[in-house]
């Protein structure tokens, strides 16, 4: 009996010592490095959004050109916008499978599988005869690859960086800025030169090469941090900030999406030409990778929450002051450059914002939860737009620019009062 109880005391003190040991390796290793081969994944990073969210944000080029040419003739407006919604919301729609599979496999496979959908999907769409086969693919199947490959790589660089995460993920979302003004202009040029079922095809190709290495590259610090990577952590849901903050990400993504697809189609209704709408298109795409790594820096200077939350009030106050009023291709280009520097506040910083409300363990849960909470107007906010656009008036665009405004502004007000209970949360600690 004594010699069991040696055992049993000897064996609680070797478990002690052990978690004694990891609680003391955890306090040394789990604090982000704020660099060294952080850069290298932000590097990556940068490539994945160049070229999933980049191209992506040139859907606008492939639209306008399907509704002026009649690609597929037993095709409305609606279903090229639902082609478009796909991109973001396949993508998004995906995320609790990615996140089980990137928990289970790592960050790597995930991403191989989605570079392979992804550039599989522009190759397929160049065969398209039919327009339920265009959902097949440059709809569905660029979209899960999209999510496959942006996914597992959000949360990293908040792993690798602390002081300097706004920053890290403002470097890394310019790339879907330089992405989507570079293949904004290469489509439209590609379209000309050698058709559109080519520029599919090389789109899908340079997608491949591009994607596949920065997925060998990139590295994640998960097993230092240990996060939870639950697929769908209903505990969160009953936390008011989180209800907050998946509120913002719901109704900010009505005025995104909208002003994102729509932009190229209304130069056209206000008489501009079709290169002159590619170049709007462009230009909001060079706002972005101005834009975002300077939102970054503020973000990482002040408050996190406070820069989210008057991004996306300005956002809406934008539409009002310089996209409702605007019928010239001077003060289309201004809106784009301004618009497109802030667009896309939800990307930028909901990274480092879901660390804000959840701390690191649980970034990958939550970030889960975002990516389902916009699922609905990533597929329906265009086809909403459309519905409100009025063909053949002298303002056509004129409801959907007020639907994308107020959006914006509907938006900010869940970010501020987010930004209300952190700041009593802090006052009472």
């Amino acid at each position: 009996m004594e010699q069991s109880d040696n055992k049993s005391i000897g064996g609680d003190a070797i478990v002690s010592l052990n978690l004694a040991v990891r609680a003391q390796d955890d306090e040394k290793e789990t604090p982000p490095p704020d660099g060294g081969y952080g850069w290298l994944c932000v590097a990556a990073c940068f490539t994945v959004n160049c070229f999933s969210w980049g191209i992506v944000a040139s859907y606008g080029i492939y639209l306008s050109h399907y509704l002026s040419n009649q690609v597929y003739p037993e095709a409305s407006s609606f279903d090229y916008a639902f082609v478009g919604g796909f991109n973001f919301s396949m993508a998004m729609l995906a995320a609790p499978f990615v996140t089980i599979l990137t928990r289970e496999y790592g960050i790597r496979l995930a991403m191989i599988a989605g570079v392979i959908m992804e550039s599989g999907g522009f190759v397929a769409a160049s065969f398209s005869k039919r327009i339920w086969q265009l959902y097949l693919t440059q709809g569905l199947l660029v979209g899960l690859g999209v999510g496959f490959v942006y996914i597992p790589s959000i949360a990293v660089l908040s792993q690798w960086f602390d002081k300097k995460r706004s920053l890290a993920n403002g470097v890394s979302a310019a790339g879907s800025g330089i992405g989507g003004a570079v293949f904004s202009w290469a489509t439209e040029a590609m379209i000309n030169q050698i058709g559109l079922h080519w520029a599919l095809r090389v789109t899908g190709i340079i997608i491949f090469f591009a994607i596949l290495t920065a997925a060998l590259v990139i590295r994640d610090r998960n097993q230092h941090i240990r996060p939870t990577q639950r697929a769908l952590d209903i505990k969160l849901l009953r936390r008011y900030d989180v209800i907050l903050l998946l509120s913002w990400a719901f109704v900010s993504m009505l005025g995104y999406i909208t002003v994102l697809f729509s932009l190229s189609d209304f130069a056209l209704s206000i008489g501009l030409s079709h290169a002159q709408a590619t170049n709007i298109v462009g230009f909001l795409n060079v706002g972005t990778a101005v834009g975002r790594p300077i939102v970054g820096i503020w973000s990482d200077r002040y408050s996190r929450i406070d820069v989210a939350g008057l991004l996306t009030l300005l956002c809406g106050l934008c539409c009002f002051m310089f996209w409702l009023p605007a019928t010239s291709y001077g003060l289309t280009v201004f809106f784009a450059l301004i618009i497109g520097a802030i667009l896309g506040v939800f990307w930028l910083t909901i990274g480092p914002l879901c660390v804000e409300v959840a701390g690191l363990k649980e970034l990958q849960s939550l970030l889960s939860l975002s990516w389902i909470s916009i699922i609905l107007p990533t597929t329906f906010s265009e086809v909403i737009g459309l519905q409100l656009r009025r063909s053949g008036s002298s303002r056509e665009y004129l409801f959907p620019q007020i639907f994308a405004g107020l959006s914006y502004m509907v938006a900010s007000v869940f970010l501020f009062e987010l930004r209300r209970i952190k700041r009593r949360e802090h006052q009472q600690n």
